[in-house]
């Protein structure tokens, strides 16, 4: 019977520091790494220690039916406090590492109470295996796009944290209420039918964010696609440009060599001094920024602008520095995608678009404002609906938020006095007010 009992006792305490592995793989701390640790250490350490000595005082029977006390909630708030992810995602993530530990609890007791005769022997053993085999599966092939997932699916996560947690509490009903369930034969059954059920429901659970993250993944390759398309549609400009001043090269050349032989020297120095102010006029028009991506893109823009009568201001306090380019092209592609869907539909004396980026302290802010319909009202924080019956404006400012947090920073649009307002901000490694372009 001491055999058992030490056997039984050293499996929960292996089960308790991987339940706890388990978590970790999962969650997302707000803290560095090695914070994170020893903060971990310290306020999960003594809590485990209080279960092993309660298993040891009062049994396994009365701790399973405290266990949610004594080792749940307090686990909970502790890691609610230290986590990165808040609210719904926060708590899947913790009945989702809790309901599995569990079910690997309740399976193993299950078998060695059939199979090994309740020495627990075969509970120690298999304990010792499916635990670790649980945390490879999961660090192998769950982590990655689970971590992705919560980057990029903002809905859903309060149903799915809602059947989690009721899993748990069916399962700690199951097989710890009123008793533990090999004592109630009668319960068995219903026991074994949970087991079953509950993983099919998270694969349902899985499969169903997979397919989020898929439509995700899609959009943001459109995204991508979109910002090369206008930086290529840029080069193309470009190109064309070049062109063109080969073509009026050789016109001038014909003026220039008339006016030579002539004798006229102050006529063709005029006619040269011509030439260069419209060839800088011109390029000028190009160049907005150091940075090529950007620039590519205020160039796209730019042109578009002017050719449907767009007022347009732009002041790019930004210099040679090194710029997340990736993000930072898309917040500025869809925000001055956004802003030419309103302007398009205003009469063209009422077109304007302005964008501003300048530094304050260590990050990045950006603003772009532009006149919209008078009926268009949107308060702060939240966005405003599709102008175009779809949802590519709701989606275009979805994707500028994402972009904004992915950088530590975060987006946030209005109205007021008749322009649209969308202001961003975010993190970037400088400390000091660089210079202009």
């Amino acid at each position: 019977m001491m055999n058992s009992e030490l056997l039984r006792g050293l499996s929960v305490i292996w089960s308790l520091f991987h339940i706890l592995i388990l978590f970790i793989m999962l969650y997302r701390s707000r803290f560095p790494q090695r914070k994170t640790i020893i903060l971990t250490i310290v306020g999960m350490l003594p809590l485990i220690v209080l279960n092993v000595g309660g298993l040891a005082v009062l049994g396994v029977d009365q701790m399973g039916r405290i266990l949610i006390f004594s080792c749940t909630l307090p686990s909970l708030f502790f890691f609610y406090w230290i986590s990165k992810d808040k609210k719904w995602r926060f708590l899947f993530t913790f009945c989702l590492a809790d309901t599995a530990a569990y079910w690997l609890l309740g399976v193993t007791n299950l078998l060695d109470f059939y199979l090994g005769g309740g020495k627990c022997v075969i509970m120690l053993v298999s304990r010792l295996l499916l635990f670790p085999a649980a945390e490879w599966l999961a660090f192998r092939y769950l982590r990655r796009p689970y971590i992705e997932l919560q980057d990029s699916v903002s809905k859903g996560w309060g149903l799915f944290a809602l059947m989690s947690a009721f899993y748990y509490v069916l399962l700690n009903m199951a097989l710890n209420q009123p008793t533990v369930v090999t004592g109630r034969p009668e319960a068995v059954p219903v026991a074994v039918m949970i087991l079953v059920l509950m993983p099919l429901t998270y694969a349902t659970i899985f499969a169903s964010l997979y397919r989020q993250l898929l439509l995700y993944r899609k959009q943001q390759e459109e995204l991508i696609w979109k910002e090369q398309n206008i930086q290529l549609e840029a080069r193309l400009e470009n190109q064309q440009n070049i062109r063109k001043l080969k073509h009026d090269m050789k016109a001038h050349s014909i003026a220039l060599s008339g006016l030579l032989s002539a004798g006229k020297i102050e006529e063709a120095q005029d006619y040269m001094q011509n030439m260069v102010n419209d060839y800088e006029r011109e390029t000028s028009q190009q160049q907005f920024c150091v940075n090529p991506y950007l620039n590519s893109i205020f160039s796209h823009y730019a042109q578009k602008f002017e050719r449907a009568g767009v007022a347009q201001k732009l002041d790019l306090q930004i210099g040679e520095e090194d710029l997340p380019f990736m993000e930072l092209c898309q917040i500025i592609s869809n925000g001055l995608e956004n802003a030419w869907n309103a302007v398009e539909q205003l009469p063209r004396g009422q077109r304007e678009v302005s964008v501003q980026l300048r530094y304050s302290r260590e990050y990045l802010m950006i603003r772009m404002k532009n006149r919209c319909s008078p009926e268009l009202f949107v308060e702060k924080g939240s966005l405003p609906p599709s102008s175009r019956g779809g949802s590519e404006h709701g989606f275009g400012l979805r994707t500028i938020q994402d972009a904004a947090r992915r950088l530590g920073g975060e987006m946030i649009c209005y109205t007021q006095e008749g322009y649209f307002l969308l202001d961003v901000m975010i993190k970037t490694d400088r400390k000091e007010m660089p210079l202009s372009a």
